[in-house]
């Protein structure tokens, strides 16, 4: 199994719940509803940065025990079954599918100030 793993980051000028609520509501449907023409895509979970007080306390004390930088608002994790079935199986209907989602992504998401990548799991426990 192969994970596309998209580490998000927000427009500038959203606040960090604009962002969320905005990839919840608007832009985890439309993954769903576009699903059929995208049978290559196993499983899509967003993880969002928890925030608030407490969650900004924690991942600021997180971030100092190893000097990193600040952290993405959320990543999204798209499992496929192989590299050859990310790009696809699905033929336009698939091609213009994709084409929605980045134009969607393009409304909310800092592409420039974001990362993306693909990884094989290793589970170890």
């Amino acid at each position: 199994m192969i994970k596309l793993v998209f580490c998000c980051r927000r427009k500038a000028g959203m606040t960090r719940e604009q962002f969320q609520k905005r990839w919840l509501e608007v832009h985890g449907p439309l993954v769903r509803r576009l699903r059929t023409d995208l049978p290559m895509m196993k499983r899509y979970v967003q993880s969002h940065t928890l925030a608030g007080a407490v969650g900004d306390a924690v991942n600021d004390g997180l971030r100092a025990s190893r000097g990193v930088k600040e952290p993405y608002d959320g990543i999204t994790e798209v499992w496929f079954d192989d590299l050859a079935s990310m790009g696809g199986g699905g033929g336009e209907a698939a091609v213009a599918a994709g084409q929605r989602l980045l134009e969607d992504e393009g409304e909310f998401i800092d592409f420039a100030g974001s990362a993306v990548f693909v990884t094989e799991e290793h589970e170890i426990f």
